[in-house]
């Protein structure tokens, strides 16, 4: 079908209208402040929508458009944000748009890299705490919109507990886990930037970082060094990438090839009866777990439970809670 910009901007600024009188009613009532208004619900307008408090965020998930004009391709998205734009209110410089690449097309490392330095930070509010987010110069924005219920079900049983967050990004299950009580914390990532960010979050927080650290390092080499000292926790959070081979890890690591080594290797730095919260992104994403362990412990799907009402795409996240 060729490629429409009045037709299909028309058509992205009707549906989005519509979903956010819908579901800026539920927010109000919910606190949620940072929501989707569109999740690519009409097929020929794959883009997402997304409010941080006023500000849109749209990403792009059109396929590369090689046979044809890119100007003709550039001018449609353009058409898009402006529509949609126009219909909520927002002012073009509160619009930030971002073309998302399929993974196969990412170069290494990419997930760490910055995308732009226009430096469109702002702070916005979930479940009584506070996170810094980034708009503009990087492929996502420093909060997974679509785990705020994962978050919350983290926070909600944290009291007491010794928690691990593995792959930690911007530290947002930390920020959840220390509001809710936890003893102590121990937030890994092998980005130095995004620990410093997640550092930023615990900040605004008020978490005390005494008991809440941020380690740089390859998972896989810290779950090994904590199992040496029999280091124990009770609630640990593993959402690892679909894919890396950063040249600050040795060898490379997938999630559909690794996790079940993954798991068995948290479980060894668990303490009796601790529980797991493991999630991914990967749209076919089967979880296979070595046979001794999956008679052993307790796994219960949540997925469906923790995606909230703004997301139509169940295939978002899946999660499992499991108690090893």
């Amino acid at each position: 079908m060729p490629l429409d910009p009045e037709r299909d901007a028309t058509a992205l600024a009707n549906r989005t209208v519509k979903n956010a009188r819908h579901l800026r009613k539920w927010a109000r009532k919910d606190g949620v402040t940072c929501l989707r208004l569109y999740d690519r619900d009409i097929p020929e307008v794959p883009v997402t929508v997304d409010d941080y408090e006023g500000r849109l965020v749209i990403n792009d998930y059109r396929k590369a458009y090689s046979d044809r004009d890119p100007v003709v391709v550039e001018a449609w998205l353009d058409a898009c944000a402006a529509a949609v734009a126009g219909v909520l209110g927002v002012a073009p410089d509160a619009v930030f748009v971002k073309r998302r690449e399929r993974m196969a097309q990412r170069q290494e490392g990419r997930q760490y890299e910055r995308l732009g330095e226009h430096g469109a930070w702002f702070e916005v509010g979930e479940g009584g705490h506070r996170f810094l987010v980034n708009l503009s110069d990087y492929l996502d924005t420093g909060l997974f919109l679509d785990h705020r219920i994962t978050r919350a079900r983290v926070g909600a049983e944290a009291a007491g507990k010794r928690v691990l967050n593995l792959f930690c990004y911007t530290g947002a299950f930390t920020v959840y886990a220390a509001r809710g009580g936890a003893a102590s914390s121990l937030s890994i990532d092998l980005s130095k930037t995004y620990l410093d960010w997640a550092g930023e979050n615990l900040a605004r927080n008020g978490v005390d970082r005494a008991h809440h650290a941020l380690e740089h390092g390859d998972v896989r080499e810290a779950l090994d060094a904590l199992a040496a000292r029999r280091a124990r926790f009770d609630l640990a959070v593993v959402d690892p990438p679909t894919f890396s081979n950063s040249k600050r890890m040795d060898g490379t690591f997938d999630v559909l090839r690794d996790h079940p080594d993954l798991l068995a290797a948290v479980a060894r730095v668990m303490a009796p009866g601790g529980v797991v919260w493991f999630s991914t992104n990967h749209r076919r994403f089967h979880l296979a777990l070595d046979p001794a362990a999956a008679s052993a412990w307790q796994v219960a799907d949540e997925t469906a439970a923790t995606i909230p009402p703004d997301f139509r795409d169940a295939k978002i996240h899946r999660a499992w809670r499991i108690v090893v």
